[in-house]
Order: structure tokens, then sequence, then C-alpha cells
């Protein structure tokens, strides 16, 4: 059986050999996780998809040049989010606004805590709004880790960290993270422990 890696890149041979109509498959696959990193950056629903829209198109011209060292998704969200960082850049040297309050999560943990009783809406409009609240390298880190379930090592290519930054960001973001939680519900949360 093909590992979905094997698969990837006999898909990514297609499109370069002229087939791009199957660059879509890609997109598809991996446009709610890349979407929840650029929301993760920019706090924003629709720098997000800006964002994500040209991380897309520099995805497509630059795949002439993909050498499957990494995995398609580690290469693609290293675009995604290095397209993001400079969007962010920008929007910050403009003292624009930022709002995170209509970007979306994936699926949360169902350990059970009172934060587990509120419905699943509920609970990602909190988790989206916590992630508004803190440091933006914490909030990019959780994502990649947890959402992306991406390794230290991905998540090393993907933003130029070294190790033990990750490492130490992660720790530092868990504990934001459960502090602004238990702050907005007024409880204490064993959630990321």
């Amino acid at each position: 059986m093909k590992k979905i890696r094997d698969i990837e890149f006999e898909l990514i041979e297609r499109i370069k050999g002229g087939d791009t109509s199957e660059f879509r498959i890609l997109v598809d696959k991996y446009k709610d996780v890349s979407f929840s990193l650029a929301c993760s950056i920019l706090k924003n629903e629709q720098d997000a998809e800006d964002a994500l829209q040209l991380s897309f198109i520099k995805a497509f011209k630059g795949l002439v040049s993909f050498s499957y060292k990494s995995s398609f998704s580690t290469w693609l969200f290293k675009i995604v989010v290095n397209t993001c960082k400079t969007k962010y850049k920008n929007q910050k040297r403009d003292n624009q606004l930022l709002d995170l309050d209509s970007c979306s999560n994936n699926d949360l943990s169902e350990n059970i805590t009172p934060f587990n009783e509120i419905n699943l809406r509920e609970r990602k409009e909190a988790i989206n709004k916590v992630l508004g609240m803190i440091n933006v390298d914490e909030s990019l880190l959780l994502q990649l880790f947890y959402l992306a379930e991406l390794s230290i090592n991905e998540i090393q290519e993907i933003t130029g960290y070294k190790d033990s930054k990750i490492k130490v960001t992660l720790l530092r973001a868990r504990k934001s993270f459960r502090k602004e939680l238990e702050k907005l519900y007024g409880f204490e949360i064993t959630l990321l422990s």
C-alpha cells in the first residue's frame, strides 16, 4: 500500500507533467489547515483568505522547483506562514486593526471538563477568541503542532525556528492559552495539561 507522501509525489509529478487541473486535489486537501494557520497569524478572515489565495498561487508557480526533500504539506505550510508573516508585518506597519472572531478551527479534544459542556460552535468561537488574545508565534505553533499535527522537525522547517525555541514557545503557548481561557470562562481548565 502506498504512503500518502508517495501518492502526493506522484500527483505532483503529473501536475509538473502538464495536468495542472490536479493541483485542485492538493488545494482541497490542505485548504482548511492552511486557512487556520493564516487566521492564527493575520487574525482576520478576509486577510487570511487573501493570503491563502496568494499562497496557493505561489505554491502552484513554485511547484516546478519542489525538490521532494520534505512532504508537500510542510512545503506548502512554509509558503503560507511566510506569506502571512509578510502580510502581517505590512499590516502592523499600517496600524490596521486585527480580528480573529470569524476564523474557525477543526476538532477539539474530548476530555471531560466544564469547557466540553459548551457546544462545538461555542468552543470554536472561544478557541478562536483565545488564539487572538495570545502572542502570534504562540498561536501559530499551537496550530501547527495540534491542528496540522506536524512534528517539531516539520515545524522547524516551516518556521525556521530552532528546536528549543519551538518547544519553549509551545510550553508558553499552552500556559497562555489556558490562562486566557480560564479568564474567559472563570474556571480552571485542565484541557491542555
